[in-house]
């Protein structure tokens, strides 16, 4: 498994997303075309007619260190050691795997239209989304935690503890929001662009802390590379990260059991931890390793 060990300023650093048609079959599976034929883009037709499948298109995030973050021509992270492992127990080889750009915001739309076969990036299965896609999994439960200076361990203890303290929000975030909804009124939110700048006034002294998905903060402290920062380790929600899926997809049990497996061999603990090697994290082990779900008929 590679470890992630990325500078801090290649946090702004985001891959273009890449677009492009892809076919509306399972992956590995052949679509009919009814002869014995080379195909029009002349791929190599099969005996009934259909092109072989010859690779997978997954999305990742591209600016997550720890998680999904792309540098130049390479791809880091756990949720991309997960996706390697996984799609190799498919039968794929990495250089039939195509890393593509899975914003947030655009996630269902590109499974629905066919611009990836699957997903791999922080995907919290939630019951509006189950509707749209369908998900293997999880691989991995998260629980929103803050980020402090490792100076400020035992004065920050939970959320509780930020009354009249900087807290971070990321533009268009609601994990900060809650904090103060749910936990400490008080708070003050400085919103930023994105979590490098977040990282920044922490680090500076702007901020008391950041918040979101504790792996997510444990992957940028392990970029931020100093050992300065460190995860507060009192998580106080459950996201349960899936293998997102187009609609319809025969593919649950198999992925569920390729993760299963990854468990099973000490490579998803491996995982885990070089991708947040430094940071004194551990996953909550009461919902780690995750128990997987069914699988939709």
């Amino acid at each position: 498994m590679k470890s992630t060990r990325v500078a801090l300023a290649a946090f702004a650093a985001v891959g273009a997303l890449t677009l492009g048609a892809c076919s509306t079959a399972e992956p590995g599976e052949q679509e009919e075309t009814g002869g014995e034929e080379m195909t029009d883009d002349g791929g190599e037709a099969t005996d009934d007619g259909g092109e072989m499948s010859e690779g997978l298109r997954i999305g990742i995030k591209f600016d997550q260190p720890g998680l999904g973050f792309q540098d130049g021509g390479d791809y880091t992270g756990f949720d991309v050691d997960v996706a390697l492992y996984v799609t190799e127990q498919l039968g794929y080889s990495p250089d039939q795997i195509e890393f593509v750009e899975a914003p947030s915001a655009q996630r269902e739309t590109m499974l629905q239209n066919g611009q990836v076969d699957m997903i791999f990036a922080t995907y919290s299965i939630t019951d509006e989304r189950d509707e749209a896609v369908d998900f293997a999994g999880p691989y991995f439960v998260a629980g929103q935690d803050l980020l402090i200076r490792a100076e400020d361990e035992g004065t920050i203890t939970g959320p509780e503890s930020l009354d009249e303290l900087n807290l971070c929000s990321v533009s268009g975030s609601t994990s900060a929001q809650r904090v103060v909804d749910e936990y400490a009124a008080g708070a003050n939110l400085i919103e930023q662009p994105g979590y490098s700048e977040c990282i920044q006034f922490l680090t500076g002294g702007q901020v008391d802390a950041v918040t979101t998905d504790d792996i997510i903060l444990a992957g940028l402290a392990a970029a931020e590379g100093s050992g300065s920062l460190q995860v507060v380790g009192s998580p106080f929600s459950e996201e349960n990260y899936g293998v997102g899926l187009p609609d319809g997809s025969d593919l649950c049990e198999d992925i569920n059991a390729a993760i299963q497996a990854m468990i099973d061999d000490g490579s998803w603990e491996e995982a885990v931890t070089s991708n947040t090697d430094g940071t004194g994290y551990t996953p909550n082990s009461e919902l780690n390793p995750p128990e997987m779900r069914g699988c939709s008929s």
